[in-house]
């Protein structure tokens, strides 16, 4: 009989102590902490700490829209009065309009261009579009010391695909407003790039209605005008204010909105009134509408003609909606830190009912809204939402669309993920257009906790990160500006990478105290506002107490790898019992802290965790361990926390030899 023993347990019979091949570092590992990584400098408009700076600035757009849908025409049509506001130093001479529903149009006429073909976000086949009569521009004057009256400003007005130029005949000056007004019609598309379209079911269409008025593009201190094109994949920037909206719609339908609705005594009956003040203060799901009241007239105020439904949203950067005569509602109250409440409510047809389906949505939306207001910051809006219909998932303030055909873990991730977008980025406004990940990224971050959080984790399945690795390197850069928005690998750059970035950051880098800190305190300096991606770097350093220049250098502007690795041990006088020299390196470019965990012989297993810094001086690091006896393992990274491109190289065992067994 033969056994296998160590060969460090060999000294005795003189045999040195094994040493594995050193893997030795591609790269100088000290070019990652160079000082001369240039941040953008300070200025009176965002300071150097990644605050708002004295001065920041921000334009304000707030609108009055009264549309009506005509399920028989397939449109929607109306009138929307937009009160422009300059708050910037500059005189403005001209303003940019947004008309996404232009690029639901497959031919190309009256300045729209044909859209982009495939995907998710196809939208040929299609011939939609806005139609657009009756634009004006006026300024309100100064005709007496008590009276004031309206004056045309409007000179002329030029349509390019989603883009809208309307110029002035004189320039709005710093400090004041002007009303633009203009009529507005589009043919509502089945499937509108996944963001609004059309769904039907055996009892009614549901209509999912968003990007539907002119909405104004954003002018900051940072470009000027954002007029980057709609095309169905890149997402959106857009202003703040106050949005009042009246939607008239077939009696029939029940329309659900970003905010509040304003005249629900005018639009349910007496039974939906009493039923959604029970659900106002009920943890359990209350009933609105039930499966059985679908079709029912007696469900509805009245049998014919139409109802005007009223919403006001304040201090939204947009609001969408949805109306169908086939929505089960329910709904139950949302808990807030402040002790404030809210409404989490869902609309859905029966086909989505069910215990495995839709019949928990809202305690899906109730679970989600309450972890980030506890988390983040608390949630602004009256009432959070989840409507069910073709969208397989698109947010908007206070609103969310999910595919009705999810049930269980899916219909809770998309709900959950739709959700957290109310912070990223209906209440920190980045420019989603450019920056894909400050919205898509953190959510998917933020995603992680709330589903570790939520019922005790009964959804929650962790990423492997070693698994992503090869997936996350070699690939396009987080910070590419804008060609990631049309990337192939858009879900690495803007969803799984920087969210795994992020997750480094606060469990391996920062630390869960620091790092939630800091996360709060960008969150609070920017809800709503317009922050860049510098404003978040710097103020993760200035409240964290960290510089990170390497960790954005590597991760957000490059994509360099990371690769820890052990590489071997040697034993003090070459004996275990009077400890042991462990040698670890970084092989590739990307530095990170590092954790060692060591196994000895007699069972005693330690760990010995170092700062990142360890690499400043190159891509080897020394260190003793007090070992009392032969190693049986030395491992780096021993919680598989980094998406390692090589992780064969991160144990260290001795070499095994075989002996005769004593007699």
């Amino acid at each position: 009989m033969r056994k296998k023993v160590f060969g460090a347990l060999l000294l005795a019979a003189g045999f040195c102590s094994s040493v594995q091949a050193q893997e030795k570092s591609k790269y100088d590992n000290s070019a990652a902490f160079d000082p001369l990584f240039a941040y953008r400098q300070g200025t009176v408009y965002r300071s150097g700490t990644g605050a708002p700076g004295p001065q920041y600035w921000q334009n304000r757009a707030d609108y009055n829209i009264d549309v009506t849908l005509d399920p028989d025409k397939n449109t929607v049509a109306g009138h929307v009065e937009i009160t422009y506001t300059n708050n910037s130093p500059d005189q403005l001479d001209f303003v940019w309009v947004q008309l996404d529903q232009n690029a639901f149009n497959d031919e190309s006429k009256g300045g729209v261009t044909t859209p982009l073909e495939g995907g998710r976000h196809g939208n040929t086949g299609f011939e939609g579009g806005y139609t657009i009569d009756g634009v004006m521009a006026q300024k309100e004057v100064q005709v007496s010391k008590r009276k004031t009256s309206l004056s045309s400003v409007y000179q002329s007005h030029l349509i390019n695909d989603t883009r809208m130029q309307i110029r002035f005949n004189e320039p709005l000056r710093s400090g004041e407003s002007v009303k633009i007004g203009m009529d507005f019609s589009f043919n509502i598309p089945r499937y509108g790039s996944d963001r609004m379209g059309k769904f039907a079911t055996d009892e009614g269409t549901i209509y999912e209605i968003a990007q539907w008025y002119p909405r104004m593009a954003v002018y900051d201190d940072v470009e000027g005008w954002n007029v980057l094109p709609y095309v169905g994949n890149g997402e959106f920037y857009l202003e703040y204010g106050d949005i009042v909206y009246n939607v008239t719609v077939p009696a029939s339908h029940i329309v659900v909105g970003s905010g509040e609705l304003l005249n629900p005594k005018e639009v349910l009956t007496k039974s939906q009134l009493e039923r959604l003040e029970k659900a106002k203060g009920s943890d359990e799901t209350v009933m609105i509408r039930t499966a059985d009241e679908v079709g029912d007239a007696a469900s509805r105020p009245k049998s014919e003609g139409t109802l005007t439904w009223k919403f006001k949203c304040s201090q939204t950067r947009d609001v969408a909606w949805a109306s169908s005569e086939s929505f089960i509602w329910d709904a139950a109250r949302i808990n807030l830190p402040s002790g404030k409440t809210a409404l989490a409510q869902s609309a859905y047809p029966k086909a989505s009912a069910g215990s495995s389906g839709w019949g928990r949505s809202t305690e899906y939306v109730k679970a989600s809204i309450e972890f980030y207001s506890d988390y983040i910051y608390e949630y602004t809006y009256p009432v959070a939402t989840n409507v069910a219909g073709v969208v397989s998932g698109m947010e908007y303030p206070g609103i969310v669309f999910c595919g009705a055909g999810a049930k269980n873990g899916d219909l809770w991730g998309v709900t959950d993920h739709e959700f957290g977008h109310n912070w990223f980025p209906m209440i920190v406004g980045t420019n989603e257009r450019k920056y894909a990940w400050m919205d898509e990224g953190f959510n998917t971050f933020i995603n992680t906790l709330s589903t570790k959080n939520f019922n005790d984790g009964e959804f929650n399945s962790p990423i492997d990160p070693r698994r992503y690795a090869p997936y996350f390197y070699d690939r396009d850069l987080i910070m590419e500006i804008p060609e990631v928005i049309q990337s192939k690998n858009f879900g690495l750059e803007a969803y799984l990478k920087p969210g795994e970035g992020l997750t480094m950051l606060r469990e391996d880098i920062l630390g869960e105290e620091r790092f939630d800190y800091a996360f709060r305190e960008y969150v609070k300096r920017w809800a709503f506002k317009h922050p860049t991606p510098f404003d978040f770097f710097e103020t993760i350093e200035d409240a964290s107490g960290e510089d990170l220049g390497w960790y954005w250098k590597g991760w957000f502007f490059n994509d360099w790898k990371i690769d820890q690795s052990v590489d071997g041990v040697i034993y003090t006088n070459q004996n275990p019992a009077e400890g042991s020299i462990i040698t670890i390196s970084n092989v590739e470019q990307l530095p990170m802290p590092a954790v060692v965990e060591v196994k000895e012989a007699n069972g005693k297993t330690g760990r010995v965790a170092f700062p990142v810094e360890i690499w400043q001086r190159g891509g080897e690091w020394k260190f003793r361990y007090n070992s009392t006896s032969p190693i049986s393992s030395v491992t780096i990274d021993p919680d598989a926390k980094y998406p390692d491109v090589n992780p064969k190289n991160n144990t260290w065992k001795p070499k095994v030899y075989e002996v005769p067994e004593e007699n």
